[in-house]
C-alpha cells in the first residue's frame, strides 16, 4: 500500500513538473505580447503545435508569434506532411459558424491584432477580406468544371490539395445541386487543375484528383480559364479554399456539412 501511494505521488509530481515546463513558455510569450500589443486581449497561447511558433487566440482572431513575441505572423499554417490546414482547423474549433478561409475575422475589431500591431510599429500585411457577395457571372466558362445536376447552382473556388475542398465535394455529391467548380492554386495544385480541366470526363477527374489518384490523361487544351480564376480570386481577396458562392452571389468560406448547405441554399434570392 505504501509503495502504491509513493508511486502515485511520484507520478503526480512528474505531471506537475511536465506541466510547469511548458507553462512558463506561454506565460513569457503572453507578458511580452501584452507589452507590444497592450490593447489586444489574449485568450489563449499554444506553443506546442508548430516548432518555433506560438498560436495566439484573441477573441475570434487567430495569429502567430515567435517565442520572443517580436515577430507577428498573420496568415495560414499548413502541415505539408499531413496536408492539413492547421489555421482553418483551429478557427473551425473556435467557432464553427465563422468564415474559416482566412486567418483572421474579416470584420476585426479595433483592438484586433492587426490594429494593435500597427499601433505598436509592427509591419503587418493583410489581403482584402472576401466580400459578402460576389458576382461570378462575369467569369467565362473556360475555367469552369461543371458537374452534378439540380435546380440550384453553386460556384466553388477550390484547390485539389485542400482537405476541406475534398470534404465539401463529397457533401455536394450527395445533394441535388449543379456545381461549377473553379480551381485556384493555393496549395500548389495548378498542374493537377490543368489535368482535370483537360480531362475527357471532368467529373471523374475531379473525383480522382481529390482522392489523390492519377487523373486520366486527356488531350491538350486551353487552360487560360484557370488564370482567369486566379486573377478573380486575387482581385476579390480569396486567399483560402473552399469559397462557396450561391446563385444570388452570397458567399460563405470553408467546409459546411450537408444540412447547413441545404438550409443556406434555401435562402437564395431569385
Amino acid at each position: 500500500m505504501a509503495n502504491t501511494i509513493m508511486i502515485g505521488a511520484m507520478a503526480g509530481a512528474a505531471m506537475l513538473l511536465t506541466g510547469s515546463a511548458e507553462a512558463p513558455i506561454g506565460a513569457q510569450v503572453q507578458v511580452a505580447l501584452q507589452k507590444r500589443l497592450p490593447k489586444t486581449k489574449v485568450d489563449a497561447i499554444d506553443c506546442s503545435k508548430v516548432d518555433g511558433l506560438c498560436e495566439v487566440v484573441a477573441g475570434a482572431n487567430l495569429f502567430y508569434v515567435d517565442k520572443s513575441a517580436r515577430y507577428l505572423v498573420i496568415g495560414r499554417v499548413y502541415d505539408m506532411e499531413t496536408r492539413q490546414d492547421l489555421t482553418a482547423a483551429k478557427l473551425l474549433a473556435l467557432n464553427p459558424d465563422m468564415l474559416v478561409g482566412g486567418a483572421a475575422k474579416a470584420n476585426a475589431t479595433p483592438d484586433a491584432p492587426e490594429a494593435g500591431a500597427a499601433r505598436a510599429g509592427a509591419r503587418v500585411t493583410t489581403q482584402p477580406a472576401v466580400a459578402r457577395t460576389l458576382d461570378v457571372t462575369r467569369l467565362s466558362s473556360k475555367g469552369a468544371i461543371v458537374w452534378g445536376s439540380g435546380t440550384q447552382t453553386v460556384t466553388v473556388f477550390s484547390d485539389f490539395h485542400c482537405g476541406y475542398c475534398r470534404a465539401l465535394s463529397q457533401a455536394l455529391e450527395t445533394m441535388n445541386v449543379r456545381v461549377i467548380e473553379r480551381p485556384i492554386s493555393v496549395l500548389g495544385s495548378r498542374e493537377i487543375a490543368n489535368q482535370v480541366l483537360c480531362a475527357r470526363d471532368r467529373h471523374a477527374a475531379v473525383r480522382a484528383a481529390y482522392a489523390q489518384n492519377p487523373v486520366p490523361a486527356g488531350p491538350k487544351c486551353d487552360t487560360s480559364g484557370l488564370d482567369e480564376n486566379e486573377a478573380f480570386a486575387k482581385a476579390h481577396g480569396i486567399n483560402g479554399t473552399p469559397v462557396i458562392v450561391r446563385s444570388d452571389g452570397a458567399v460563405i468560406e470553408g467546409f459546411r456539412p450537408k444540412a447547413q448547405l441545404v438550409e443556406w441554399l434555401k435562402g437564395a434570392k431569385s
